[in-house]
């Protein structure tokens, strides 16, 4: 349920997941203390197909806080200065959609080994960096620039979502009443049963994130510690022992 003004830019969906994230704001003054996990709706958009990709677009979502909204634009060019020969990447400029949405599989996949962490700035710039839990250290795999919306922007695209779930609960009300008079009639007994039950909210955060545990990544001082995270109360915990260092042996790799 998003604005589709996407389409007349010459964007086109390439693949769209819903990925734990864990969320840090004031990245020029980040502390050891991890951030909160929240579920993200992260969308890659495409113009142009390969060997001639023209520009990826990643936009970043919140079904919890309608006013959450970052892009990430890129072409060819900045890709290979900015992202290509800056973090050393063996991948061309055509396979990065592929890649990312590697990326937002194994953090769904292995949420204990893999964690994608937005670092957040007063500014609207933010970071998203995905990291590798190797039980030693940290490996930063990908790290990818984003800027927050503008508010003109996110405006529309409330209006629209608001609007799109507005016509869908009108759906679903219409469709329920035709089922609650096929089994009114058909079976009258199970409709008053039916009734009786009280609905249910299915918790987003036990179907995203389960119960598993998550390591906590920090790109200043931060040791590797592994955080219990439960569905029904997040918290973090870490202990600081040690100070993280880039290895000159291995670039991307945090140390400790």
């Amino acid at each position: 349920m998003y604005c589709v003004d996407f389409a007349a830019e010459g964007f086109k969906v390439f693949a769209e997941r819903e990925v734990p994230c864990e969320l840090r704001s004031d990245a020029g003054r980040l502390s050891s203390d991890a951030g909160s996990v929240e579920a993200i709706r992260v969308r890659i958009l495409v113009r142009g197909s390969p060997p001639e990709l023209e520009a990826v677009r990643v936009e970043l979502t919140s079904e919890s806080d309608l006013f959450f909204h970052y892009t990430h634009t890129i072409g060819p060019a900045a890709f290979r200065q900015h992202m290509q020969e800056a973090q050393k990447l063996m991948v061309d400029f055509n396979d990065y959609p592929s890649v990312f949405l590697r990326m937002l599989s194994s953090c769904i996949q292995a949420p204990q080994n893999h964690i994608a962490v937005l670092l957040m700035e007063p500014s609207g710039n933010a970071r998203m960096d995905f990291i590798q839990n190797m039980e030693y250290k940290f490996v930063e795999l990908l790290s990818c620039q984003f800027q927050a919306s503008s508010e003109e922007h996110i405006k529309q695209q409330v209006t629209y979502r608001y609007n799109a779930v507005k016509s869908r609960l009108a759906l679903m009300q219409a469709r329920l009443a035709d089922i609650n008079a096929l089994v009114k009639l058909k079976n009258p007994s199970l409709l008053l049963q039916l009734q009786s039950v009280p609905p249910r909210m299915p918790g987003l955060t036990a179907s995203i994130l389960g119960a598993s545990g998550m390591a906590a990544y920090s790109p200043q001082k931060t040791t590797l510690t592994t955080l219990t995270r439960s569905p029904s109360n997040i918290r973090d915990t870490i202990q600081q022992s040690g100070q993280l260092n880039k290895s000159p042996s291995q670039k991307g790799a945090w140390a400790y």
